[in-house]
């Protein structure tokens, strides 16, 4: 099936873009529209945490803490019942790993929104916007909640967006990048949600990803080695499906449409 029947079967609008890397070679399916980053918008921040740690303005050593006020709830220290600290690495690795809010919040401070979005300005992805950290996102669902207003959380042109395309290009510049882009490689390839992207790839291929889930929306970035050493960059992104967060049956369709995408260029 083509990755839009696939998103059609189980009732999703998708947005897909995957390229071969190193080559101009593309599959897209509404590849510019705009779409919710949701928790993808961590890639970014890994990335120009890494730059900064290369650049010898971060000591990756470095501790944070997070305290009561830091912890909204979620998954890795978000969800601790005590205080914790612990390094910016490691502080990094729990935000792609695990999607740690609360370890992404502190990692933002440090790092900074405005040098995240310098970063997305360099790299020319004129279209990713970032609205600030995760605790930020979270204060606009409450004060949308507490109005009774559509939440500004899962509208693109209102919160942290981009397009699939322009994901992938993100990606591209991570595989490109033969010191900060290998420590944000080595972070992603520890993610432990392996239901969409990875689901969709045999063993003998190494995925490195990045899910974001909201209600209604289901999104994963990543990249793709097959043992032949070809990468392809993959950005997936849907919407639909809002009765439930657990629906396995999209996050299925996530894999398979990926991996449909990649099988088209391979062929």
């Amino acid at each position: 099936m083509s990755p839009s029947a696939l998103f059609e079967a189980v009732g999703v609008r998708g947005f897909l873009h995957v390229r071969r890397l190193g080559s101009p070679e593309c599959v897209s399916v509404d590849a510019d529209a705009p779409v919710v980053l949701a928790s993808v918008v961590k890639v970014a921040l890994a990335f120009e945490f890494a730059r900064q740690v290369e650049a010898g303005l971060l000591d990756p050593a470095d501790r944070v803490r997070a305290s009561a006020a830091d912890r909204l709830g979620g998954s890795g220290s978000a969800g601790f019942a005590d205080d914790v600290s612990y390094s910016l690495r490691d502080a990094a690795l729990l935000a792609l790993s695990v999607s740690d809010n609360t370890a992404a919040d502190l990692l933002f401070d440090r790092v900074g929104v405005e040098n995240v979005r310098s970063l997305l300005a360099e790299l020319g992805l004129t279209r990713t916007t970032i609205i600030g950290a995760p605790r930020d996102l979270l204060r606009t669902i409450m004060e949308d909640t507490a109005a009774g207003v559509p939440l500004r959380a899962l509208d693109p042109l209102r919160t942290s967006a981009s397009t699939p395309r322009e994901m992938t290009g993100l990606l591209s510049a991570i595989w490109a990048d033969d010191v900060a882009g290998a420590q944000v490689r080595e972070w992603l390839s520890a993610q432990l949600s392996w239901h969409r992207l990875t689901a969709g790839f045999p063993p003998e291929v190494a995925v490195a990803s990045k899910t974001g889930t909201m209600p209604g929306i289901r999104n994963e970035i990543g990249l793709a080695t097959y043992p032949d050493g070809t990468s392809y960059a993959i950005a997936v992104f849907t919407v639909g499906g809002a009765e439930t967060l657990r629906r396995p049956d999209i996050d299925r369709a996530i894999g398979d449409a990926a991996r449909a995408a990649v099988d088209q260029l391979r062929s």
